[in-house]
């Protein structure tokens, strides 16, 4: 046995002592709260997993029905993050988880029919964060939600994880920037570590946000 694979057991046979450690000292409360909670991330992650289905059919079955991918995908991609946030404030709460899933499946029905994934991407991620403002919901974590949802679909499907990251940043930080400083500051640092040369695209947003405030020229 080569030295990474005694690494392997090794590190093996410990997470197994220290979880079972943590089975012989925890009470029945403990228990009861490690049950209840593997079991509602077992039901979000079936949720989820639920509305990416959904959306992908839904986006897919339209744009066929249509039969002018390029022309509706915008169009589809609008009225689905439209009816996402009808559903949250329908229900008071869950943009936040299902923002990502709604983003997962349109870029993953836009791809089946063969439309333009990076239009689709900017456009979710923009509708995401302008409807998010609107409803008075954390601009940064929606737009750090549709980010992530639109790049976990490109990698699932084989498509350019790095040119949809960076077509999902440059869209929040510019949809943040029609708000003001403050929101583009904020999805700036949500984004980093997740979109490369965040801080170059957030800068470029940032004088447009200062005129759009200030109602003047932009500072030098």
């Amino acid at each position: 046995m080569n030295e990474e694979m005694m690494g392997n057991v090794q590190g093996g046979e410990e997470a197994a002592a220290v979880k079972k450690g943590m089975d012989e000292t925890m009470g029945e409360a403990g228990h009861k709260v490690r049950q209840g909670i593997v079991g509602s991330l077992q039901g979000i992650n079936a949720i989820e997993s639920e509305i990416v289905t959904l959306v992908r059919n839904t986006v897919a079955d339209t744009l066929r029905a249509t039969g002018c991918v390029s022309g509706e995908a915008l169009v589809v991609t609008r009225d689905v993050i439209k009816g996402a946030i009808a559903a949250a404030e329908e229900v008071g709460t869950g943009l936040t988880l299902s923002t990502k899933s709604v983003a997962k499946g349109v870029i993953m029905g836009v791809s089946d029919v063969g439309g333009d994934v990076i239009t689709a991407t900017q456009e979710i991620v923009s509708a995401s964060v302008h409807g998010a403002s609107e409803v008075g919901a954390d601009v940064a974590v929606i737009a750090r939600r549709a980010v992530d949802g639109a790049v976990e679909a490109a990698s699932e499907i084989g498509l350019n994880v790095i040119e949809v990251a960076k077509a999902g940043g440059t869209a929040a930080i510019s949809a943040a920037g029609a708000i003001g400083n403050t929101a583009v500051v904020t999805v700036k640092d949500m984004l980093v570590g997740v979109v490369g040369g965040v801080k170059e695209i957030a800068s470029a947003a940032l004088p447009k946000a200062r005129h759009e405030e200030g109602g003047g020229q932009p500072q030098a």
